[in-house]
């Protein structure tokens, strides 16, 4: 393992710069902004940085290096046309507080990525400010609570969320100040209506819920649960972290959703993973359209008194705030980078993003009944069940390896931890929390016939692996197993200086 601190470099500083013109005497800074020590950082030559941050680079893991089937907010592969694009000087260099007349040309994209998820949602008005889905999920919790407001229901302190929801969603809500309300799924895995009755009411603010759900399985009667909602004077938020599944099939609007968030680095290609960069804007019906984050986009026919760089064109964009709205939610106005990769991706793709739905879809089921398949063959297909009871999934699926927990004492996270010693990301593990020893795989539609194939091979054979082995792994990474519990609950923010 290499240390930055391991590195002498120079005496007293890491680099080499000319002298600076103002000393600091002359700056007249005050006595206490001064150092009285020499900062606490690597000394470190040039050649000896870019060697430590390569080698680094050498053992992370990433979508350009191996499959990384991890179910629920996977990453697929990103076009790097669109990293051409995001990187144009007169897009990547524009200041998000340079004058409208400047940035024309950004804004008509901003205010396309509006109508086009607007479109393709069923939604009627869009923000981009959201920078993640959990950051869109309490974004249009908060409009809806808004709403409410505005209209004197003060008694709507309610929110409704299924025991097969993402975990953000109780979250989100609960941070706008909400009661959660969890509703039990059949046993087909499929949304209860008769729970959902059960506890609708005049409390109820709105029901979050995903279509697909996490076990992979589209929810037929959605539209019937968003009558019941609506009829009780709640609203239906679709988290759109699934969308992927369904774009260019269906719509949240045609299910009854007056509100919904889209995961931007996940439908519409944008490199995440580590927590970010992402985009997660929300989509709303015209009655919660006033209520949405600041600034969006508007467009209006040019004027004679326009500034125009190009006096041939049609429209004039500009900055906009909603009457009632609830606050930027974001610095500026979002993540420009993620929504000009997104852009780009829907400008090339169009009427084909039906066709990466599908694809999408044929992969999960494929992987699915591959790895069964091959389990069968070997007689090891007794060490799993499936944990979606439906013949077709959507984009991802899910397995339950409490059976093999039980015979062998191997459980979901040691299979997981195999499967880094093979070269693969790690896949999704005990979520869904209705899954006993679940693991949860999206392989995308990016992923051709052979990666898969050989994916469920892989997998199959770490079934059969010794469980002493399994314990152990990984054995090949850089780090191996860590006690992850201990580390969220201990985190190590800095470097752990030894006292001089």
């Amino acid at each position: 393992m290499s240390h930055l601190f391991e590195h002498k470099g120079a005496d007293g500083k890491g680099y080499s710069q000319p002298e600076p013109i103002l000393s600091v005497d002359s700056l007249r800074l005050p006595d206490s902004m001064k150092r009285s020590a020499a900062p606490r950082w690597p000394r470190l030559s040039e050649p000896e940085m870019v060697r430590h941050y390569t080698w680094l680079s050498n053992r992370n893991f990433g979508i350009d290096t191996g499959f990384y089937p991890l179910g629920s907010c996977t990453m697929k592969h990103n076009p790097r046309v669109n990293e051409v694009i995001a990187q144009i000087p007169g897009i990547a260099d524009l200041h998000p507080l340079q004058p409208e007349h400047q940035i024309q040309g950004i804004l008509a994209i901003f205010h396309e990525m509006q109508e086009m998820l607007a479109v393709c949602s069923g939604m009627n008005s869009v923000t981009l400010q959201p920078v993640a889905g959990a950051q869109g999920e309490f974004t249009a919790i908060r409009c809806i609570q808004e709403y409410f407001r505005t209209r004197g229901e003060l008694g709507r302190t309610k929110v409704i969320v299924p025991d097969s929801a993402h975990g953000t969603n109780p979250a989100s809500a609960a941070m706008a100040g909400f009661e959660i309300v969890e509703i039990p799924s059949r046993e087909d895995g499929r949304l209860d209506l008769d729970a959902l009755r059960a506890v609708v009411g005049d409390d109820t603010a709105a029901m979050m819920i995903t279509n697909p759900s996490t076990l992979g399985i589209f929810e037929p009667e959605v539209a019937e649960a968003a009558n019941i909602v609506h009829e009780a004077g709640g609203q239906m938020y679709y988290d759109g972290a699934n969308f992927n599944a369904i774009l260019g099939r269906t719509s949240p609007g045609l299910m009854g959703f007056d509100a919904v968030h889209y995961n931007l680095h996940k439908t519409f290609s944008q490199p995440h993973g580590g927590g970010g960069p992402g985009s997660g804007p929300i989509g709303v019906r015209s009655h919660l359209a006033e209520f949405l984050p600041g600034p969006v986009v508007k467009r209006r026919p040019v004027m004679p008194q326009d500034r125009l760089t190009n006096a041939n064109n049609e429209w004039w964009y500009q900055w906009h705030f909603p009457k009632n709205s609830i606050g930027k939610v974001q610095q500026w106005h979002g993540n420009a980078g993620a929504v000009i990769r997104s852009w780009a991706f829907y400008r090339r793709f169009g009427r084909e993003l039906k066709t990466m739905s599908e694809h999408a879809v044929l992969n999960a089921n494929y992987l699915r009944h591959m790895i069964h398949n091959i389990a069968v063959e070997r007689g090891l297909d007794h060490l799993f069940c499936d944990g979606a009871p439906v013949d077709v999934v959507k984009h991802e699926f899910t397995l339950s390896l409490a059976s093999l927990k039980e015979k062998s004492g191997v459980g979901a996270m040691d299979i997981a931890k195999g499967l880094l010693d093979r070269g693969y990301m790690a896949p999704t593990v005990y979520f869904p929390l209705i899954v006993p020893e679940c693991v949860m795989i999206e392989p995308t539609e990016t992923e051709s016939k052979e990666v898969l194939d050989l994916f469920a091979e892989r997998f199959v054979d770490i079934l059969a692996e010794d469980p002493e082995v399994l314990h152990q792994a990984p054995t090949t990474t850089p780090v191996r197993r860590v006690d992850e519990v201990y580390a969220a609950r201990n985190l190590t923010l800095a470097h752990p200086f030894e006292e001089e």
